[in-house]
């Protein structure tokens, strides 16, 4: 009787341990669970989960989150991670902006391979210098433009428009130089505001448009293609300094894992997309004269090549 009295201590203290062991990691995300961020964020859970044995246990904050305070939560360590657009790391990590200039990549594989490649890679070792760690980059899509008022095809369509940009001054400069009037705020303020008449339209991949239920409020959406616009996992410091270089490697791998469901998320988005959004009542513009956009926008590339580098945009173009 003592033995197995001896044993059953025994077994409840090492189940103590266990349940002492285990880690709670707050996750953000900024879209509705169902979207290609969910979908990221629930594979990256998954993979840590399943890698780590369960000691590290994700709780994950789904579609109410502003992306710069959630960025700022992880450099305080308030927050354990985020998967964000890349709308507003510039303001963080200056460098970053290069990715959102517009017309930049030239189609999917070509921007996913720069990201996964040196290019990316090099920009990724950025961030701890900015106190954040940044695991991998994740995928928002390709941007295309929406409003209440008026079909766009050109250039001078655009004109005038109140168009919600991301917090992001190279977004911000471009859509100046074709006459948009960009009105930046948070995503999560973007559905009252195009309900209210605040703004005209807004800007995203499809995958956002459709999760975030924009048909409701917006009746024109032009397939401009104009911005490539990637995310990214984040990591605080705080915990990132705290674990074992067995589960960094962990939380890196399950970051890969993330990466490829989401951006296999957006694909199938985007193959089905454009039929729901006409669906539910949205005229939708195939053929925009994208020349014509990229032609409105060279003044602006000037500044962009002095303030990233002529060679660094030029290599960025020229990867394959």
């Amino acid at each position: 009787m003592k033995a197995l009295n001896l044993a059953l201590l025994a077994a409840g203290a090492l189940a103590c341990a266990g349940a002492a062991a285990q880690t709670t990691v707050r996750v953000s995300h900024p879209t509705p669970a169902s979207s290609h961020y969910g979908a990221g964020t629930q594979a990256f859970c998954a993979e840590l989960e399943k890698r780590t044995a369960n000691r590290y246990k994700c709780q994950i904050q789904a579609g109410s989150n502003d992306e710069r305070a959630s960025i700022e939560a992880v450099q305080l360590g308030t927050l354990d991670v985020t998967n964000t657009s890349t709308g507003p790391v510039s303001n963080f990590v200056p460098e970053v902006g290069i990715v959102d200039i517009p017309f930049l990549f030239r189609d999917y594989d070509h921007a996913r391979r720069t990201l996964d490649g040196p290019i990316g890679q090099e920009l990724l070792a950025r961030f701890p210098a900015k106190g954040i760690i940044a695991l991998a980059w994740t995928e928002n899509g390709f941007r295309h433009l929406t409003n209440s008022k008026r079909a766009v095809v050109k250039p001078d369509d655009v004109r005038g428009l109140k168009v919600r940009t991301m917090q992001n001054p190279v977004h911000i400069q471009a859509f100046q130089s074709i006459g948009v009037q960009p009105t930046p705020m948070a995503f999560s303020e973007l559905f009252t505001a195009l309900q209210q008449g605040v703004v005209d339209g807004q800007e995203n991949p499809v995958p956002v448009i459709l999760s975030a239920r924009f048909s409701q409020v917006q009746k024109h959406m032009s397939l401009t293609g104009h911005v490539y616009s990637p995310s990214l996992l984040l990591m605080s410091p705080k915990l990132w300094n705290s674990l074992t270089d067995a589960d960094k490697a962990a939380f890196r791998e399950a970051a890969k894992a993330g990466s490829a469901a989401q951006r296999k998320k957006v694909n199938d988005d985007e193959n089905a997309g454009i039929a729901q959004l006409r669906s539910e009542g949205v005229e939708v513009v195939t053929h925009v004269d994208g020349q014509a956009f990229r032609t409105a926008m060279t003044p602006v590339w000037a500044d962009f090549a002095k303030k990233y580098g002529a060679e660094n945009i030029k290599r960025i173009q020229d990867f394959k």
